[in-house]
């Protein structure tokens, strides 16, 4: 099985780049499913509806979130009904949505996706040990589930690459999101689960984590937030994770980066 995961998509441009490359790569690659995560993909806070069922059409199959979920409060009014958007599965008890599905991939398989949150500063926010362990008892890797991914949306790499290490064995994948910045260790641990500690983002990079950069850099200067911070404008990058997951273990038998336009290094795997 192949799976293809894209990482936060930042505004109106992040939006842009999956539009016009996912064509691209869905032919290049033949993903059996497909992941993104949305949570930045409204002018850089939260997601609305017409934005899900636009990615939905491109051939996103889920679309996961993190800390910036309810930034636009229409999210509370559909993410009940709409069960291919996660949000993170250890927000409090009662919290609308859900943190965990399990879907069918365009070949038939049974793909568990589960979304968390870390908690080294990231707000107040419940552990999220116990609820993942929880979610893969729950549908175990070849009993219920024929691959499992984990987008652990954190800001500390040290939390991000334990949760990896936590997973590893009982998960397909396990990727890291919320810094913007793709990091360069993709690899599948001895467990067999493959792992980056962040996917990167669907954003502009010449920019701050792809937000215009005017106002964050005067802000660590001056310590005043002047603006509201607000995507950075121009031809954005397309960061993501490209998975091959073996029929026969549920694990992975290979990890690679996806880099498509913009400023960053191109990498398109090879299949």
């Amino acid at each position: 099985m192949r799976l293809l995961f894209l990482g936060d998509i930042v505004g109106r441009p992040g939006r842009e780049a999956v539009f016009e490359h996912l064509p691209m790569l869905k032919d290049r690659l033949q993903p059996d499913f497909i992941i993104a995560n949305g949570e930045n993909a409204a002018a850089g806070f939260g997601i609305t509806r017409k934005i899900c069922e636009g990615l939905f059409e491109a051939g996103v199959d889920v679309i996961t979130s993190g800390n910036h979920v309810w930034d636009q409060k229409e999210a509370l009014g559909f993410i009940d009904d709409e069960p291919r958007l996660l949000r993170p599965l250890n927000f409090p008890p009662g919290t609308p949505g859900r943190g965990v599905g399990l879907f069918e991939s365009k070949s038939g398989h049974q793909v568990l996706v589960i979304n968390a949150i870390g908690q080294l500063f990231m707000g107040m926010t419940s552990e999220p040990w116990a609820p993942v362990e929880e979610e893969l008892a729950r549908a175990p890797l070849k009993e219920v589930a024929d691959a499992i991914v984990v987008d652990f949306h954190a800001e500390a790499t040290s939390e991000k690459m334990s949760m990896g290490h936590f997973v590893d064995g009982k998960a397909s994948f396990c990727v890291g999101t919320h810094t913007h910045v793709p990091t360069a260790d993709t690899m599948i641990l001895p467990g067999g689960t493959a792992y980056q500690t962040d996917a990167g983002a669907c954003a502009v990079y010449d920019s701050v984590i792809g937000m215009d950069k005017e106002e964050p850099v005067q802000r660590f200067i001056t310590k005043v937030n002047k603006a509201r911070l607000t995507p950075a404008e121009g031809e954005a990058t397309l960061c993501g994770t490209y998975v091959e997951v073996a029929d026969e273990t549920g694990l992975a038998a290979r990890i690679e980066p996806v880099r498509v336009g913009g400023l960053l290094t191109p990498h398109i795997p090879a299949v």
